[in-house]
C-alpha cells in the first residue's frame, strides 16, 4: 500500500512523463522533466528499500551523546618548523 508521500511522488513523476510524451515541450523544459523523473525514481527506489522494521530498530536504540574528554597528551608536543619559504604576492 502506498503511503501518501509515495503516492504523491508517483503522481508527480507520471505528470512529468505525460509532459514529455506529449512532445510539445521546448528542449530546456524536456531536460528539466527528465531530471524530475530521474530524481523521483531515485527517491522511490530509496523508499522501497527502507522498511518500517529498520525505522523501528533505529527508534529503539538508546540515545547516544557526544562526550568531551580530556586529552592525555600536552598540547605543545607538536614539533614546530621554521617557515623558510617566502610567499610571493602579486603586484
Amino acid at each position: 500500500m502506498d503511503t501518501k508521500p509515495t503516492a504523491e511522488l508517483r503522481r508527480i513523476r507520471q505528470w512529468a512523463k505525460e509532459k514529455i510524451d506529449a512532445g510539445s515541450e521546448p528542449p530546456w523544459a524536456w531536460f528539466q522533466y527528465m531530471k524530475l523523473i530521474e530524481v523521483a525514481d531515485t527517491i522511490l527506489a530509496g523508499m522501497a528499500v527502507t522498511t518500517t522494521e529498520n525505522s523501528q530498530q533505529l527508534a529503539e536504540r538508546p540515545e547516544r551523546r557526544l562526550q568531551l574528554v580530556a586529552s592525555k597528551s600536552p598540547q605543545d608536543t607538536s614539533q614546530h618548523r621554521p617557515d623558510t619559504s617566502k610567499t610571493r604576492m602579486p603586484m
